[in-house]
């Protein structure tokens, strides 16, 4: 599941920038299993800004590729909208990749979300 989810990643740096991020940013990541197998995950984190106020950043969302069109990110995104609500947060935000048309769609079309902003992203490297 390491290599969908963030394939760049070995699962030694994977499970390190998961637990740092669980401490310091409150990051939730949560599977659905499917005869005991994962089958889909989501990660998110609470977030404030002065663009959304109290809202939820899903920075993690993947269904493992023989699973996919069974309804699991749909129930897990919905987790999320619930766990956000009981805890009075204002909104839902995730950046998809510009590639990923199928997802786009699926965000828009299935689950109510709308496409409000471009991602950028500079790498900094080591110089």
């Amino acid at each position: 599941m390491v290599k969908e989810l963030r394939g760049h990643l070995d699962e030694q740096t994977f499970l390190a920038l998961v637990q740092e991020s669980q401490v310091k940013n409150q990051y939730q990541l949560f599977a659905l299993y499917d005869k005991g197998k994962i089958a889909a995950v989501i990660g998110f984190q609470p977030m404030i800004t002065l663009y959304y106020g109290r809202f939820v950043w899903v920075c993690d969302l993947v269904t493992t590729a023989d699973e996919r069109s069974k309804g699991y990110g749909n129930q897990l995104l919905r987790y999320v909208e619930s766990w956000a609500k009981e805890r009075k947060y204002q909104a839902i935000a995730l950046s998809s990749g510009l590639q990923r048309t199928d997802a786009h769609r699926f965000y828009e079309e299935k689950m109510g979300y709308d496409a409000v902003s471009y991602v950028f992203k500079k790498d900094l490297g080591e110089e």
